[in-house]
């Protein structure tokens, strides 16, 4: 089982306040890629006290601490989801939003070769792919 952010926060020296620890659960239960703002509807449920202020410094907390990522997906807010050990793409529907992870061995061999091709070792990459759904 994966670590939460409750706890990558205690091993990182993060100080962990009622609130941030309500937040660090939230987000460790999302299987979204949620905004400040859809994080502070969430929270608010739990606890009306924590403001939206409160909700963007621990999301800023957390990324300089390396607990969770931010993505700017075009057109969009910035969207955190948790830091992973496992590496995935994302797809996101312009229409609706929504945002499919996904791996794909043969991307991923491509741009190996691709950074090979002009004389490099790839250390990382981001893919984001961007689409409408088809009818069917």
């Amino acid at each position: 089982m994966s670590e939460t952010i409750e706890q990558k926060c205690i091993e990182k020296g993060v100080k962990l306040t009622d609130q941030r620890r309500i937040i660090a659960k939230v987000m460790s239960q999302s299987q979204d890629h949620p905004d400040v703002n859809e994080l502070y509807m969430r929270v608010s449920k739990i606890d009306t006290k924590i403001s939206i202020a409160t909700v963007y410094r621990t999301v800023k907390l957390f990324e300089e601490a390396g607990i969770i990522t931010k993505h700017d997906f075009k057109g969009g807010k910035a969207r955190y989801e948790e830091v992973n050990e496992s590496h995935h793409d994302h797809l996101i529907d312009i229409k609706t939003g929504e945002i499919i992870e996904f791996v794909d061995e043969e991307i991923e061999i491509l741009q190996k070769k691709v950074a090979e091709k002009y004389g490099y070792k790839l250390v990382d990459h981001k893919l984001e792919l961007y689409g409408i759904k088809k009818k069917t």
